[in-house]
């Protein structure tokens, strides 16, 4: 599993309507179960992300992986939080 998450780092991630929203540079983990649990962002699009700021997706949005990340959903407006704020990455 662990293998097959390590691939998604540095894959492009779209909203549902096709926008670039940024590059995922690392994965949260349960490792419990084993599953990835959110995609950390970064090089957001400024125009959804105020600042071009980095951002943790929840996984459950994702919709398609492939050559790049399709979500299933995408807020309107993203609410930006410090890291420290956000919690430990896994």
């Amino acid at each position: 599993m662990l293998e097959e998450a390590s691939q998604l780092e540095n894959i492009e991630v779209f909203t549902p309507w096709g926008v670039s929203v940024g590059f995922i540079t690392s994965l949260e983990v349960d490792d419990e179960k084993g599953e990835i649990t959110s995609l950390f962002l970064e090089e957001t699009n400024e125009k959804l992300v105020e600042d071009g700021s980095s951002i943790l997706i929840p996984f459950r949005w994702v919709q398609a992986v492939g050559d790049v990340v399709i979500l299933r959903y995408f807020p309107q407006d993203i609410p930006i939080r410090s890291i420290e704020e956000q919690g430990p990455m896994a």
